[in-house]
Order: C-alpha cells, then sequence, then structure tokens
C-alpha cells in the first residue's frame, strides 16, 4: 500500500469510526462487541483497500462487513454455549448521559430486546436509512424476508415500547 492510500484508508477510519461503533452497538446491544466487530470489519477493509475501486459506496461494504463479522461472532459464541446474548444488554446512551432522553434510552431498551434478525433489519432499514434492497444485499436475505422481519420487528418494538412506557 502506498503512503497516500494509508492516508487516505487513515482518514476514512477517523471519519467514520464512532458512526459504525454507534451502528454496531445497535445490532448487537453491547459497546465492547461492537467495537471489536468494528475493528475487525476495519482489519478486513484494510487489507482490501488497494482493490476498493468506488470510494462513494465504501460505507455501505463497511456496514455489510461489520453485519457479517457481528454474525459470526454470535455463531462463535453460540458453538461454544455461551448464552451471554441470552441476557439483555446493559444500555448505555450514546453521548453525555445528563443530555439523553428517557424516550432514546426506552427504545434502546426495547431495541435490545428485539430478536436478533429483527434487530439487524430495524438498524440497517431505520437507523441507517438502508433501502430494502441494500439491507437484503447486507444481510444476505431476499427482499421479502426484509420486508417480514421488518413487520414483525416493528410489531415486537411498539409492544415492548408500550410495555417500557406504562410501568
Amino acid at each position: 500500500m502506498t503512503p497516500d492510500e494509508e492516508q487516505e484508508f487513515g482518514d476514512y477510519v477517523v471519519a467514520r469510526s464512532r458512526r459504525l461503533c454507534e451502528f454496531a452497538y445497535l445490532l448487537c446491544g453491547d459497546w465492547h462487541a461492537a467495537e471489536d466487530a468494528v475493528q475487525s470489519a476495519l482489519a478486513k477493509l484494510f487489507v482490501a483497500w488497494r482493490r476498493l475501486r468506488e470510494r462513494e459506496s465504501m460505507d455501505a461494504y463497511v456496514r455489510r462487513i461489520v453485519v457479517r463479522v457481528i454474525i459470526d461472532q454470535r455463531r462463535l459464541l453460540r458453538s461454544q454455549r455461551e448464552s451471554s446474548w441470552a441476557e439483555p444488554p446493559d444500555v448505555t446512551p450514546i453521548g453525555d448521559a445528563a443530555e439523553a432522553m428517557p424516550e432514546r434510552l426506552a427504545v434502546l431498551a426495547a431495541l435490545a430486546k428485539v430478536p436478533p434478525r429483527q434487530r439487524a433489519v430495524l438498524v440497517l432499514r431505520f437507523f441507517e436509512d438502508q433501502s430494502i434492497e441494500e439491507t437484503a444485499e447486507a444481510l444476505r436475505c431476499s427482499t421479502g424476508t426484509v420486508k417480514s422481519q421488518t413487520a414483525r420487528g416493528l410489531r415486537t418494538l411498539r409492544a415492548l415500547l408500550a410495555t417500557e412506557l406504562t410501568v
């Protein structure tokens, strides 16, 4: 890799790391796992950096890597018979806790309880503003699966929020 390419990669990492960590956190509900996933994704991106031509679509490419890394982490944990994903994650607000809104905390807590596949679809569709097709590509599934998982995920999230807000 040339020094210019290394500088370009470094600039990309500095500009996108925080947003990628927030994205990964929304997918897995654990800051440490999210940071690990982003680090793994960026390592994979570094290896492929010279081959990548379309820098404009880089964010979508990196998000796909993050999703796959998180899925692989979960498979590994499941195969090792760890059940840490069965517990709701502790919800820490993004940014300053004093400025966090109760509604945001309620949404994050409820989102952490949504089943993983539905959560991934909701995060990609509504937090990352991805199209149905882009979401299907990132999750390697059909557009019909994205639509059904979106409907189920929204139904689950609404039910959880109704319970959270009435308690």
